[in-house]
Formats: C-alpha cells, sequence, structure tokens
C-alpha cells in the first residue's frame, strides 16, 4: 500500500502537539456534565446539547461566581415561587436610579439539582411550553425559541448556544441511547475543572509515536481509524434572565 511520508509525519507531528496541549475549560465541563445532561434529556425532552450549551454560556464553563458560589449552572433567579437557599448577585436589576443592584438568585446544593431545576423551569412556565413541540435532536429551533421566548436579554443568545453545539459537536448527545460516550477522544479527566490537567494518551495512541516515519509498512487490515480532537475556548457570561 502506498503512504504518502510527508503527510504521515505532520499528522503524527499534530497528533503529538494534540496530546501535550492542557484541557480546555469547555471540554471539562462537558465530560463532567454530559451523563447529567442526557438523563434530563430524557426525562423531560430538553436536548442534552442546549442543556450543555446553556450551561456552558451561564456559567462560563462551570467558574462563573453563582456557578462556584451556589452551584446556580443557569442563571436561574429566584421567582415568587422559589422557596429554596438564595443568593445575591448584581446582574442586571437596576433601581429608580439606574444604579445596578443585587438579584436574587437560587442557590443549590449541587449542580446535578441546578441541572434538574433548570428542566423543571422550563417544563412548569407557560411561556416554554412551545419549545416541547420541536424534537430532541432539533438543538436550533430550541435554540431560537428559547430567545424568542424570553429566556436571555441577549439578542445573539441563539446564535451563541448554536456555535458552541457545533463547534464542539454536542449534537451527538441528542442521537445517543447512553451517556457513555467519548466526545473528546484524547482527553482524560483527572481532576477538577479548577485545576486542568495534561492530555493523557492510551497505548494505543502512544504506540503511534514509536513508528519510524522513514520506512512505514502498514497493512491495510491493521489500520486504525483516528478521531480528530478539537480545540476548545471559554466563552463570556451571557447576560440572561428567564
Amino acid at each position: 500500500m502506498n503512504i504518502n511520508l510527508p503527510k504521515l509525519v505532520l499528522a503524527l507531528v499534530a497528533f503529538i502537539g494534540l496530546s501535550n496541549r492542557p484541557i480546555r475549560p469547555e471540554e471539562s465541563y462537558v465530560d463532567q456534565f454530559k451523563s447529567m445532561a442526557i438523563s434530563e434529556m430524557k426525562r423531560t425532552g430538553i436536548p442534552a446539547s442546549i442543556k450543555l450549551a446553556q450551561g456552558l454560556t451561564e456559567s462560563m464553563s462551570g467558574r462563573s461566581e453563582l456557578a462556584l458560589n451556589a452551584n446556580n449552572h443557569f442563571g436561574i433567579k429566584c421567582k415568587g415561587d422559589w422557596d429554596g437557599e438564595t443568593y445575591q448577585y448584581k446582574d442586571d436589576d437596576i433601581n429608580k436610579n439606574g444604579e445596578l443592584i443585587h438579584s436574587c438568585f437560587r442557590k443549590y446544593s449541587s449542580p446535578e439539582f441546578s441541572y434538574i431545576d433548570h428542566s423543571d423551569f422550563l417544563l412548569n412556565r407557560t411561556r416554554y411550553k412551545m419549545l416541547f413541540s420541536y424534537d430532541k435532536t432539533d438543538f436550533r429551533s430550541w435554540a431560537i425559541g428559547l430567545k424568542a421566548c424570553g429566556y436571555a436579554t441577549d439578542p445573539t443568545y441563539a446564535e451563541k448556544l448554536i456555535e458552541i453545539i457545533n463547534r464542539l459537536d454536542l449534537y451527538n448527545l441528542d442521537i445517543i441511547e447512553s451517556p457513555e460516550i467519548d466526545l473528546f477522544p484524547f482527553v482524560k479527566v483527572e481532576n477538577t475543572m479548577e485545576q486542568p490537567t495534561k492530555v493523557v494518551i492510551s497505548e494505543t495512541e502512544q504506540s503511534i509515536k514509536s513508528i519510524n516515519t522513514e520506512s512505514v509498512q502498514i497493512n491495510a487490515s491493521n489500520l486504525v481509524k483516528k478521531k480528530k480532537g478539537h480545540s476548545r475556548h471559554s466563552h463570556r457570561k451571557v447576560t440572561r434572565k428567564g
């Protein structure tokens, strides 16, 4: 089998470079909460891609003040029906003098409860009823619908959700039956989001480095498909208030 040696060398160099980069906050966040998003999708019909995109956007990949201090990953305010713990945070409410004042936000005992409450928040409010007429694989309609229903004040909110979903391939989560899916095949998270580690390479991937590129003999039956890694970038918090 003929092998293009220069291209193979470039591919190996790119792969080795990827293996040495730090884990991005977005990757760590998705790895931590994808199972929860899929579980809630099965329970309520809200696309896992939408939930994760909102969580990434609203919580700055789990690093916002609300996420760190109140486990609030979706920027949900107290509202009149909330009887749980609260957290005061200056967001977008102003007084009669035009001064920014503290707003009451919901506080949870864990991020998982924030994910569950976010689903119930959408389910139990008439303003979001139209969203549940969309298929769980139609993330674009969900993104546009969330903005139309007034979930966020940012005029580009829908576009930002769609961009995140496409860039991170989160739509793959909307069509699987099991939460055991690896969106980032070369990344293995071994600690918390606050302290990202280096990428850990499996034995199969490690063996690639030992290939002698000057005399490569590859049998077609032994070719191994390799997935392409993705570069992630954090997003600033988007003003929200559903």
